[in-house]
């Protein structure tokens, strides 16, 4: 045997070699991709049927939201009625006390007006110290 013939020969061993190599590699990165776009795949159909669970849940929770929400409101106004109806009987129980005891009322209203007066001046004294 040549050394031309040795030579072909290691020469066609390594592009024969060379091709495996690369054909290996090749059928790796498609496996690759294909295991890949599987996970992908599984990933998505999970993402979505979370999703679909999740749905569900959201707009039961917006509901009861939307149900308290309501109900806070329609609480708060009856409690405004109430007061509303508390001050006017209160109002009303005053005039008609006013109606009844002129003087009484006179002297009371002096009294409450001269201790008001009088809480505001020993305040005013303090705060001068």
């Amino acid at each position: 045997m040549t050394i031309q013939t040795a030579t072909n020969k290691v020469a066609a061993g390594a592009r024969s070699l060379a091709d495996d190599v690369l054909q290996s590699a090749q059928d790796a990165v498609q496996t690759t991709r294909s295991v890949a776009n599987d996970s992908l795949d599984k990933a998505e159909n999970k993402v979505r049927a979370l999703r679909r669970e999740a749905d569900p849940a959201i707009d039961d929770l917006a509901a009861r939201a939307q149900e308290l929400a309501s109900r806070s409101i329609d609480y708060a106004a009856d409690a405004s009625a109430r007061a509303r109806r508390q001050v006017q009987e209160v109002a009303d129980a005053t005039s008609k006390y006013v109606a009844e005891q002129p003087g009484k009322s006179i002297l009371i209203a002096a009294g409450v007006g001269a201790l008001t007066a009088s809480l505001i001046l020993m305040a005013s004294r303090r705060r001068a110290y």
